[in-house]
């Protein structure tokens, strides 16, 4: 078969997605505190036939803009409120069959055993659909919600993200396949000689097993990861499946699908065990002027602060200080940026005022904005993909579950048409729909 397109949906269990206008949209359908909500969403999803859905997720409400929660609170950024993933998860497994799911997990702020069990559970209840998002937190003020004065140094999480991932590993593989024996007549739970101790002592964790679950489904659950920094991509690169990306154009999205894929192979690994998946926000119309007029009403409803305080939280920085109208390579070079705040700002926005910069991630946290027919979104993700700017994509939805509705019905048919995208789901658990093979034991 030739190389196919894959899809996920793109969720946060709040209000706010990369769409800061989501929650005021007049064709979102009730509320993030609604389980409807989610089940709507996810349905449409699977009846789309795509891989997998998964929910970003953080755990506090940021003040680093100016020391003040309030603008967050008052207009929505992206972090003002949410519920925790998991148990939604968890009731998205009965309102679907195929479609995976994906939860977001810190390494910073859990510890290996927390998500362990979860996530094998997870993997049980949907019979082999469950995913992880590695992520490592992001500022301090989930450090401070966690009795931790400032969040830990970016490449530290990493080194202790590393070394998470192995501990997870170790006890995912505890149990050996077919160590549960569940024998009723000869009173047989389970082969003793099939449950491995875990014996680990590392730099930031000590862990003694095994596992009190047994094997899952799929092994272990699919392991997605969205860091684009250098020491996030070598992370990536060592443990990622999929990986989540958000670029402004085919150029860049081609140099960081090859960047990863080559640090990918420096792993060991075979360069297709990783899915590039680059975030996109369509807006799909009848016409070209209908679409492009349903961005406009969609970004007129992101309040024009809301992306700066939004921003803010995502850099760790307070960018309260500076006039809007600075220009970022300007703000980059100034002696009081950390060198990560700098570079952070260069590959967001070069060339654009800081007041520019926000409001782009009010409308969108920079996910490109697609307009178009159906035909013509279909014929925007096909180019992309066909010139190897990636292996598929996250839909990034601007009302709920419209965007999702519209785009099932109006492009995955064009995708399949031309033969780019599946026309039934061939598996039933989320490796398959990847193509990711089996675990090696």
């Amino acid at each position: 078969m030739s190389r196919q397109i894959h899809l996920a949906g793109f969720l946060l269990a709040g209000p706010v997605i990369h769409s800061h206008a989501a929650w005021r949209h007049p064709e979102t359908v009730s509320n993030y505190l609604d389980p409807e909500y989610y089940a709507r969403s996810a349905r449409v999803l699977e009846e789309g036939l795509f891989d997998f859905l998964f929910f970003a997720d953080r755990f506090a409400v940021g003040d680093q803009m100016g020391g003040s929660r309030e603008l967050a609170l008052r207009h929505g950024a992206q972090d003002a409120t949410r519920l925790d993933p998991l148990p939604i998860l968890a009731y998205l497994v009965g309102q679907t069959s195929k479609l995976g799911l994906g939860v977001t997990r810190s390494t910073t702020y859990y510890e290996p055993a927390h998500v362990a069990r979860a996530l094998a559970t997870l993997d049980h209840l949907s019979r082999g659909r469950a995913a992880w998002n590695i992520v490592t937190s992001m500022n301090d003020s989930e450090g401070r919600l966690f009795g931790k004065d400032r969040h830990l140094e970016h490449d530290l999480r990493y080194d202790r993200a590393d070394e998470f991932v192995e501990v997870a590993l170790k006890l995912w593989k505890s149990w050996a396949p077919g160590a549960l024996k569940l024998d009723r007549e000869n009173g047989v739970l389970a082969d003793p000689a099939g449950v491995h101790n875990v014996q680990h002592q590392g730099e930031w964790f000590k862990v003694e097993g095994p596992l009190n679950i047994p094997r899952s489904p799929q092994g272990r659950p699919v392991l997605v990861q969205a860091g684009s920094s250098g020491r996030g991509r070598r992370f990536g690169g060592r443990w990622a499946e999929a990986i989540f990306t958000i670029n402004r154009d085919l150029a860049a999205m081609r140099d960081f699908r090859e960047d990863v894929r080559q640090q990918v192979q420096a792993q060991g690994r075979a360069a297709d065990q990783c899915k590039i998946l680059t975030a996109v926000m369509p807006f799909i119309g009848g016409s070209e002027a209908e679409a492009r007029a349903k961005r406009d009403r969609h970004n007129a409803l992101a309040h024009p602060q809301i992306g700066l305080v939004t921003l803010a939280a995502q850099l760790n920085f307070d960018l309260s200080g500076y006039p809007l109208d600075s220009r970022l390579e300007d703000l980059a070079a100034r002696p009081e940026i950390p060198p990560a705040v700098a570079e952070k700002l260069l590959s967001v926005g070069n060339g654009l005022t800081l007041e520019e910069l926000g409001r782009s991630f009010a409308s969108s946290v920079r996910v490109p904005q697609l307009i178009g027919t159906g035909a013509q979104i279909a014929e925007q993700l096909a180019e992309i993909f066909l010139a190897g700017g990636s292996d598929g994509f996250v839909i990034s939805p601007g009302y709920l579950p419209g965007s999702f509705t519209e785009f099932s019905e109006s492009v995955v048919p064009h995708l399949q048409r031309r033969g780019l995208y599946r026309t039934a789901y061939e598996g039933s658990t989320l490796r398959e729909h990847l193509g990711l093979g089996p675990l090696e034991d």
